[in-house]
Parts: structure tokens; sequence; C-alpha cells
């Protein structure tokens, strides 16, 4: 991935209740996938998005963390203003640009948000908007009074982006403001320009029942789902460690290989690559290359996530099947499990593993090596 020239840090409120509803709406699934996840994901295809800071409270975490673990988590406050200024309050001290977004926008597009943070670092403040569709009335006690000039008007989205100091100062100065329906009003009150930067009307949000449906529809409609293959062997040594799926078990032998040996993982990443047709690990990670000599078998395993998302992929499923005749690993199932659903920050429900032996044949039988066969199911989205 390709890094910018400057660093961004994403607030995403989402700290509703959902009353219109009848639960909070952020944990809404779309395509099996809670709306603010989406919304989180859609910030980490952003190259300059260092972090993501997200507003909710406490009971929701535990269900976005089944799908992402690298984002920072706020308290919301009792008006959007406030979780707006909480989550602020939290961002790294090294970025320039900040977005404000909401959690109940899940289908934005990662390019437009560049092009708006962009947009801010340039120009101080940046909002998505889209032209207005319909004619525009405005109206007393139920008669109109005057029609708008529709040519001139732009429906507000969010992420909203500012200069880091301008959306300080804004929120230091009218911070207080009870009516403000988005920070953009603070920031025009203080006299910066802010710049439209044009997104699209997928990028609406998540308010009523019918919204939920209709997003539910363009996920099906632009998604498609993928399936590829991994496999892995390493020679058992003594003084190697046995790391499976970022879990080491106990063991007078461990996987002799140039990283960690853990071929679990690195089945896993050869099918999650296979998948979105992206080579394998042996070329992201050379053999020959020196400096690796050791390295972390989760740290290609991340790599492959970062690829993962820089296709619009999500993983929907993984599957690895560990053959060796010893150490039992069936007492290891269930934690290596939570591993590998930790370290591809997807729900336990869809991580399968398991382990045969391989009835005392061959190397594998002998205890003299270990083989690992895995397949992983991803759904891709067309790129917009």
């Amino acid at each position: 991935m390709t890094t910018p020239g400057f660093n961004a840090s994403a607030v995403i409120v989402a700290g509703g209740t959902g009353s219109r509803m009848g639960r909070p709406k952020q944990l809404l699934p779309v395509g099996g996938v809670p709306v603010v996840v989406r919304s989180i994901w859609a910030f980490k295809q952003c190259p300059c998005v260092r972090e993501v800071v997200v507003v909710t409270p406490p009971e929701n975490r535990e269900t976005i963390l089944q799908f992402v673990t690298d984002v920072v988590f706020v308290d919301p406050g009792q008006t959007r203003l406030q979780s707006v200024q909480n989550g602020f309050a939290r961002v790294n001290p090294a970025a320039e640009v900040v977005a404000v977004h909401d959690g109940a926008r899940p289908l934005v597009n990662p390019r437009h948000i560049q092009a708006a943070l962009q947009s801010a670092r340039e120009h101080g403040a940046a909002v998505l908007a889209v032209p207005v569709k319909d004619t525009v009335k405005e109206s007393t006690d139920g008669v109109v009074t005057r029609t708008l000039e529709r040519g001139r008007l732009w429906a507000a989205q969010t992420p909203q982006c500012y200069r880091r100091e301008i959306l300080a100062q804004a929120l230091a100065k009218f911070g207080h403001e009870k009516d403000a329906t988005d920070e953009s009003q603070l920031v025009e009150k203080m006299g910066v320009p802010v710049q439209i930067v044009e997104s699209d009307y997928t990028n609406f949000k998540i308010t009523t029942p019918e919204d939920l449906i209709f997003a539910q529809a363009l996920v099906n409609e632009h998604t498609y789902e993928r399936t590829g293959f991994g496999f892995d062997l390493h020679r058992l040594e003594p003084g190697c460690k046995f790391i499976i799926g970022g879990v080491e078990i106990p063991h007078q032998k461990g996987f002799l290989g140039h990283s960690d040996g853990d071929l679990v993982l690195h089945a896993l990443c050869d099918a999650l690559l296979g998948a979105l047709c992206a080579g394998e690990i042996g070329i992201l990670f050379p053999p020959t290359d020196p400096s690796i000599k050791g390295i972390s078998s989760v740290k290609i395993a991340k790599k492959v996530l970062e690829i993962v998302r820089e296709h619009h992929a999500q993983i929907v499923h993984v599957d690895a099947t560990l053959i060796t005749q010893e150490p039992k690993i069936k007492p290891q199932y269930e934690a290596v499990r939570k591993s590998l659903a930790e370290i591809f920050e997807m729900p336990l429900s869809q991580v399968s593993f398991k382990s045969k032996s391989h009835e005392h044949v061959g190397e594998i039988g002998r205890g003299e090596a270990a083989m690992c066969q895995a397949v992983a199911t991803v759904k891709v989205r067309e790129n917009q």
C-alpha cells in the first residue's frame, strides 16, 4: 500500500440508541456484518487513515470486536456534538486531518473518503455531499411559502473532514451549540469556507427499516464470493517452536522454516491470496530475504489481511486442517480458532480448524513433518 504524505484520523460516531429501529442501528447486520463495522472497514481502506476512533457505548463493543480489533473506543456523550467532542479528544496528536463520520452510513466509498480528506488538507474543511434530486419547498402552517432553487442545493453527508486545528477551534468556540446538526455548521460560523466533494447516493444514512433493506440490496448487488486453496508443509526438528494458528504448543519438536514455521497461518494466507488471485506468501516474504528470518507469521497474516481490504473484500469463512502424527491437537482446537478469529478480525463462528493423523504413514506418520491444507472464502466488492 502506498502511504500518502499526510496523517489522518477518523472519528466514527455510533452512539445512538436506535429508537426508530427498535435496537441500535449501528449493530444491525448488512450482508452479515454490522452497519458500523462496514463504516470502519471503509476507512481502513484509505491509506492516509492511521487510526479509527469509534464513539459507542461499552455494550456495543464486544460485537464490533468480532470483526475488527485495532480501533480506539470512546464513550458517547448526551448529544451527537458531545460524542464528536469525546472522540476528537482521543485523536492522536500526530493527525493533520480529522474525518467525522456517521457510523450509520455503511456504504461510503473509500475513494470519496480519500478525496474529502485531501480536500480538507488543502483547503481546511470539506464535506461529502450530493446534489438534491427533488424539488424542495419551504412552508408555513402547511402552506408553501416558496420553492428553493434546486440547482444550488446539496445534501450533506459524512465524512466531514477538517484540518485538526480548525476542528479544534470550532469545537472550542461553538461546542455548546444545541441546534447544530453537523460540525461543518460550526466551521462555517468561524468564516472558514467548506469545500464540497461530490459523493454518490449510496452513502445514505440508515434511519428506517426501509433503509436497511436498500443497503442490503446494494451490498448483494455489488459483491460476489470466491474461494482459494492453500497448502504448507514443514519438517519437525528438536529445538524449534511448535506454533499453529498463532498458538504455541509445548512439544519436543517444532517447525523448521525461514519464518516461525506456522504452517496453519501460511496455508490460510495462501488460500486468501488465491481467492483474490493475488499470488502467494513466498512472493511477499521470500525465503531468500535474510532480513525476515524468524518473522512471526502473525505479521505475514496481517499483511495478507491488508491486501484483502485493498481488494475491497471481506473474509467470509476459513477452514484449516492440520495433518500431523504428534502432538495431539484436539485439545487445542478452540484456542487456535479464537487466535485465528482475532488475527483475521472475523467472527469465531466463521473460523474452522481441525486436525488429522497420518496413520503412521511416511514422514508425517513418523513425526518428522506436518502438513496443513486450507480453504478460504471471500466476498469481493466490485470496485466503484
